[in-house]
């Protein structure tokens, strides 16, 4: 006679943080530096340079600071420019910066069967393209405002930090679970993650196991 079928088999889910969690930097800069060049972001970071020291300062929200940053960086861009320097970003220049245990966590649970998401404030325009490199099942990133093929430089969801890492990623749970609830496995790296890091059964924050305090 064949063993019965588990009732209380659930789903599991692996969340990770993008940016020093399973990449040795920010990758956001690079990427600017990458699409502006040197002396153009050079400008663009002196011009920003008040809404960033006031983020340093913790004057303002990271959100604002960011707001700011990528206006100037994106606005009046075309879609075809930027994605090309993805592209090309994520070719050559990701590969150099992988964390090896975070990459190898993510593998193993894919080999696992468990439904792999990227949690991360980077921006859309490299993320998503980043996730199809690493064979993930979602991206839930910082998503930028294209209209006519350009980008306005606005974003178009909320920055994806801290506790707007829950609301997405709750949002998309319940949209490929419903009511069932998976079991949550979530890898981050800074304060901004802590959030998601609560919201999960096994946490691992700088490559450690993390208990809610």
């Amino acid at each position: 006679m064949s063993a019965p079928v588990s009732e209380a088999y659930r789903p599991e889910v692996a969340a990770f943080d993008f940016d020093g969690t399973l990449t040795w930097r920010d990758t956001l800069l690079p990427f600017l530096r990458r699409l502006l060049g040197w002396p153009h972001l050079l400008w663009v970071l002196f011009v920003c340079s008040p809404w960033l020291l006031a983020y340093a300062l913790r004057l303002i929200s990271n959100h604002r600071a960011k707001a700011v940053l990528l206006r100037a960086s994106l606005a009046g861009r075309s879609q075809a420019e930027v994605d090309r320097c993805a592209r090309a970003f994520v070719i050559e220049e990701l590969p150099l910066q992988w964390r090896p245990w975070a990459l190898q966590q993510l593998v193993q649970h894919q080999h696992a069967g468990h439904r792999c998401v990227l949690v991360s404030a980077s921006t859309s325009p490299y993320m998503h393209l980043v996730g199809a490199s690493l064979g993930v099942d979602a991206v839930l990133c910082t998503e930028m405002e294209v209209v006519d093929g350009r980008y306005s430089g606005r974003m178009a969801t909320a920055n994806c930090h801290g506790e707007e890492k829950v609301r997405r990623l709750q949002a998309w749970l319940t949209g490929e679970f419903g009511t069932d609830e998976p079991v949550l496995h979530a890898y981050g790296d800074t304060r901004g993650d802590l959030p998601m890091l609560r919201l999960a059964s096994q946490a691992w924050l700088r490559e450690k196991r993390w208990h809610a305090r």
